[in-house]
């Protein structure tokens, strides 16, 4: 989704997106209205989500509103995302966070890799690729650490790890290129 979802509205101020911005949470917010909620907080700490109350560690500007960029009150709430991401985007976050920020990075690889007007950095995708790639005949082979025939399903643990592994590297990645196109950097 490139967008807020229609008829929907920013669940801080109850009115149509200004600006809208997408949380790692994958709940959507006027880009003014969540900075205000960082401002009331502490300036060095990643706000939480309103709805969720999850850390929001990245945020991501819908690609409609880009496009209204020449606006001085849009740019500035651009600039302000982009410290943002700078401050928090790259922090070193716990399993949990990294496990429950897999499906909204995987979702959103999965549209920009499919989408052939979104451009990804080629060693980006060579690297997901060649990950997966390795993944899955890692998985597929009959060689495993523990093998599925003398411990049947406990067997199969080993690929789910390896499954696991290789998704948060790809998510890692992924990242670290929202945070390079949203960050300034």
């Amino acid at each position: 989704m490139d967008g807020p979802p229609t008829n929907d509205f920013c669940s801080i101020c109850h009115n149509n997106f200004t600006t809208p911005c997408q949380a790692n949470c994958s709940h959507w917010f006027c880009g003014r209205c969540i900075l205000q909620v960082w401002d009331h907080g502490s300036s060095f700490q990643p706000c939480k989500c309103p709805l969720c109350r999850r850390e929001i560690t990245l945020l991501i500007p819908s690609r409609a509103s880009s496009n209204e960029c020449n606006s001085s009150e849009v740019a500035e709430v651009f600039g302000r995302i982009e410290r943002y991401n700078r401050h928090f985007g790259q922090q070193t976050n716990s399993l949990v966070q990294r496990m429950q920020d897999l499906p909204f990075l995987l979702r959103r690889l999965t549209r920009d890799l499919m989408n052939p007007q979104r451009s990804l950095p080629f060693v980006l995708r060579m690297r997901v690729y060649l990950a997966m790639l390795v993944s899955v005949i890692y998985i597929i082979s009959p060689v495993d650490i523990i093998p599925e025939g003398i411990l049947g399903i406990i067997g199969l643990l080993d690929d789910a790890i390896i499954a696991l592994i290789c998704f948060l590297h790809v998510a890692a990645l992924y990242r670290s290129a929202l945070v390079f196109r949203h960050g300034g950097s």
